[in-house]
């Protein structure tokens, strides 16, 4: 039987993923993004990635922080995995460029709370 990972190291997933998206973020424009289609698959599996490590955190976490809007980081996970077809490539823009670095400091203080 596999360990269960624990939340804080789901968290750890979640930063990490955000680390890559903003750091290659400052590498391409919104322009270069969308014309690339292996650059965009790979901002598309790193926001994947935040939205799994999210649908795997226990509901007793994420019923504890209710500032953060668990379900709609999900909700986009589940687009971007089962509706792949249906990707605004304006949409995720906005998710890179707005949502993940508002959210990557709340997640950092999560982290923290959970370390100690």
């Amino acid at each position: 039987m596999r360990e269960r990972i624990k939340d804080c190291e789901r968290l750890r997933h979640i930063l990490e993923a955000m680390n890559v998206i903003i750091e290659n973020k400052e590498k391409h424009s919104y322009e270069e993004i969308i014309s690339d289609k292996i650059v965009l698959f790979g901002f598309i599996k790193h926001v994947e990635i935040i939205g799994e490590a999210v649908y795997k955190l226990t509901k007793e976490f994420r019923n504890q922080h209710p500032e953060i809007e668990w379900d709609i980081i999900e909700g986009m996970r589940h687009v971007l995995v089962h509706d792949y077809y249906k990707i605004k490539p304006e949409q995720l823009w906005s998710t890179i460029e707005n949502d993940i670095p508002q959210l990557k400091p709340l997640i950092e203080e999560l982290l923290n709370e959970e370390i100690k």
